[in-house]
C-alpha cells in the first residue's frame, strides 16, 4: 500500500499550526498516484480547516493522533458550504454551515484507525443557556460528503460536534463500524450520523452521545440532486444516548424513505427512542425496529420531544410543504422505559397506516423535574397544535396514545406504572379516530384503576 505522511509535506502537527496546505497536499498525491493511505502519526495534533478527500485514499488516524478542526471560520472557504438547519435553502439569507472534511463524487474513500477526529464544536458556542448553547453561525459539519460510493468509517473516534458529525448525502455502498461519536449534551443539531438520500448502508458496533438525533434518515430539498431515495439501510448492535431522537426517520422527507431495519440497539438518557417523524410530502414505509432496550427522560423544551420511547408521527412541518404517508412500521421486542408512552398521530387518519407493536413492554414512572401531560408535534404548523407558540398538544399521558390513523396492532404488549403514579397519568392504551385497531393480548390497567378505563377509545 502507498502510504503518504503529511509531516512530509510540511505539517507541523503541533495542534497550534495550520496544517491544511500540508494535510490536502497529502491527499491529493495519495490519489493522484492511483490510491493509498495517508497516515497521521501517533503523538501528533493536526489543525485544519477544510479537507476535500479524494478517490481511492484512506485516511487513517493511529492510537493518539488528533485531527482538530480550525476555531477560525476564515480557514472554511465560502465554496465549501452546504445548508442544514433551514429546510436546505443555502441563499444570502441563509448562506449555509461551513465543512470540516467533505468529498464530491469520490469513490472507495475510507476513514480508519484509533485515533481522534475533533469537531471544535467548543469554538463555536456563543452563549450558555444553562440547558442548551447558543451558537455562532457559520458552525462546520464535522463530515460532509456528497455523491460518493463505497464509503468506510472504522475504529475512529470523532468527538465534539460543531453540527451534524458525519453527513452523508446522496452516498451508496456505506459501512460504519465501530466508531465512537462523543458530542457534548447541551449543543443543539449535533446530531451523530445524518443519512440523507443514501442507499445500502450498513452501521454496526458504534457508541454515540449527541445533543441531538443519534443516527437520523433524511432526504433533505437541497439535495435532490444527489439521489431520490433513502433506502436499503441496516443500523444494529449500538449503544447511544441523545438529547432529542436516538435513532430516527425524517423530519426532512422529499423523497420516499424505504427498507429500513433497527435491530438490537440499547438507549439511555434520551428524549426520545425511536422515532418515525414525517414532516413533508413524500412517503416511509417498510420499518422494522427490533429487540432493543429504551430509556428515556423529559428534557428542557427548548430540545424537541417529551420523553417518548416510540413515537410515530405524520404532521406538516408548515403549511406549505404537504404531508405524505407513513405505512408498515413494525416495533417488535421492545423494553422500553420512561415519563411518557408511546405517542402515534396522524394529520388525517390515511396518513399512518398499517403500524404493528409486537412484545412491547411500556414502563412509566415520573423521575424528573419537568412537566408532563404534553405530547410534542413540534415542527407543526403554529395553528393546528393545541398550545399555539410551544406546538404542543396538551393532555394526560396514556401507556399507548394514538391518534387518527388507519389498521393499527398491537400483539402481546403491556402497559405498566411505576410507584407512586403521577396525577397526570391515565389509561394504558387511549385511541381517538384509529380505524382498524386490533388489540391481541394486551396487557395493561389505568394508572388509577379506581378512576379511569384501562383502554379509552373515540371514533
Amino acid at each position: 500500500m502507498s502510504l503518504h505522511n503529511p509531516l512530509d509535506f510540511g505539517a507541523v502537527g503541533d495542534g497550534k499550526t495550520d496544517d491544511t496546505a500540508a494535510l490536502q497536499a497529502a491527499i491529493d498525491t495519495c490519489s493522484a498516484g492511483g490510491g493509498g493511505r495517508v497516515l497521521l502519526a501517533a503523538g501528533k495534533t493536526f489543525r485544519a480547516g477544510s479537507l476535500v478527500m479524494k478517490s481511492n485514499v484512506e485516511l487513517h488516524l493511529e492510537a493518539g493522533a488528533v485531527l482538530q478542526a480550525s476555531p477560525n471560520p476564515a480557514d472554511y472557504p465560502r465554496k465549501l458550504y452546504a445548508g442544514a438547519l433551514t429546510g436546505g435553502a443555502v441563499d444570502e439569507t441563509h448562506p449555509g454551515e461551513s465543512l470540516f472534511i467533505t468529498a464530491e463524487g469520490a469513490e472507495n474513500i475510507a476513514f480508519t484507525g484509533l485515533g481522534v477526529i475533533d469537531g471544535g464544536g467548543r469554538f463555536f458556542v456563543q452563549e450558555d443557556l444553562g440547558y442548551i448553547y447558543k451558537m455562532k453561525p457559520q458552525r462546520p459539519f464535522t463530515f460532509c460528503l456528497f455523491g460518493c460510493r463505497n464509503v468506510t468509517f472504522r475504529d475512529l473516534t470523532i468527538r465534539d460536534g460543531a453540527l451534524w458529525t458525519v453527513r452523508l448525502s446522496g452516498c451508496d455502498d456505506i459501512l460504519i463500524d465501530g466508531i465512537r461519536i462523543l458530542n457534548d449534551l447541551k449543543l443543539p443539531n449535533s446530531d451523530g450520523i445524518d443519512l440523507d438520500r443514501c442507499r445500502n448502508a450498513r452501521l454496526s458496533n458504534c457508541h454515540i452521545i449527541s445533543g441531538d438525533d443519534c443516527i437520523v434518515l433524511k432526504t433533505c430539498q437541497e439535495t435532490a440532486a444527489w439521489g431520490d431515495t433513502c433506502e436499503n439501510i441496516v443500523v444494529s448492535n449500538c449503544t447511544l444516548m441523545s438529547t432529542s431522537i436516538a435513532l430516527c426517520v425524517g423530519v426532512e422527507c422529499r423523497a420516499p424513505m424505504r427498507d429500513i431495519i433497527f435491530d438490537s440497539c440499547v438507549i439511555r438518557g434520551s428524549h426520545r427512542g425511536v422515532a418515525v417523524r414525517l414532516g413533508e410530502g413524500s412517503d416511509v414505509e417498510n420499518v422494522i425496529f427490533s429487540n432493543m432496550v429504551i430509556e428515556t427522560r423529559r428534557f428542557h423544551p427548548a430540545w424537541w420531544g417529551s420523553g417518548e420511547p416510540i413515537c410515530v408521527s405524520a404532521v406538516p412541518w408548515d403549511s406549505e410543504r404537504g404531508i405524505g404517508r407513513v405505512r408498515n412500521i413494525r416495533f417488535v421486542n421492545l423494553l422500553c422505559r420512561g415519563e411518557t408512552g408511546v405517542y402515534l398521530e396522524g394529520w388525517t387518519p390515511d396518513r399512518v397506516q398499517d403500524i404493528l407493536f409486537e412484545n412491547v413492554q411500556i414502563e412509566l414512572a415520573r423521575h424528573s423535574k419537568w412537566p408532563g401531560a404534553r405530547y410534542d408535534r413540534r415542527p407543526c404548523p403554529a395553528d393546528w397544535a393545541n398550545d399555539l407558540e410551544a406546538g404542543f398538544l396538551l393532555q394526560p399521558t396514556d401507556g399507548f396514545c394514538l391518534r387518527n390513523a388507519q389498521n393499527v396492532t398491537l400483539r402481546n404488549c403491556a402497559v405498566r406504572w411505576g410507584k407512586n403514579p403521577a396525577q397526570e397519568y391515565r389509561h394504558a392504551l387511549s385511541s381517538r379516530g384509529v380505524s382498524g385497531l386490533e388489540l391481541e393480548n394486551f396487557r395493561g390497567q389505568a394508572a388509577f384503576p379506581e378512576q379511569y378505563q384501562a383502554i379509552f377509545t373515540q371514533d
